[in-house]
């Protein structure tokens, strides 16, 4: 839990110590967020490789930065549906019907983009 009555640089240090357990959460309850990061890894040599200018090589690797990104943000939300009630209801899953066509969403942008600088 978050301090209230933390300011200044206090409080960025503990949104980091915040965010490495966003991540090590992330990483240990979602194998679709472990295959994203196995992705990244292999794409982005390749990205640095293929690219032949900067900002070529920045889509390349931002587009796959933002597929995981997309998934932080889709698991966040199923945890939160998963909290509040494991039984089904329509509005959660429409909930995580969304959040999945966000990453969907982002998978296929990465794939154009990819798509378009090296072809």
């Amino acid at each position: 839990m978050a301090n209230p009555n933390a300011k200044g640089v206090k409080r960025l240090i503990n949104a980091c110590f915040f965010s490495v357990a966003g991540f090590k959460a992330t990483w240990t309850h979602e194998e679709a967020f472990r295959q994203e990061v196995v992705l990244f890894v292999v794409t982005t040599p390749l990205a640095i490789w293929l690219g032949e200018t900067t900002i070529e090589r920045l889509l390349l690797i931002g587009s796959i930065v933002l597929v995981m990104l997309v998934e932080l943000l889709n698991s966040a939300v199923e945890a939160v549906v998963d909290r509040v009630g494991l039984e089904h209801h329509e509005l959660s899953g429409r909930a995580k019907d969304i959040g999945s066509a966000a990453v969907m969403m982002s998978l296929v942008w990465a794939a154009v983009t990819w798509a378009l600088i090296l072809f």
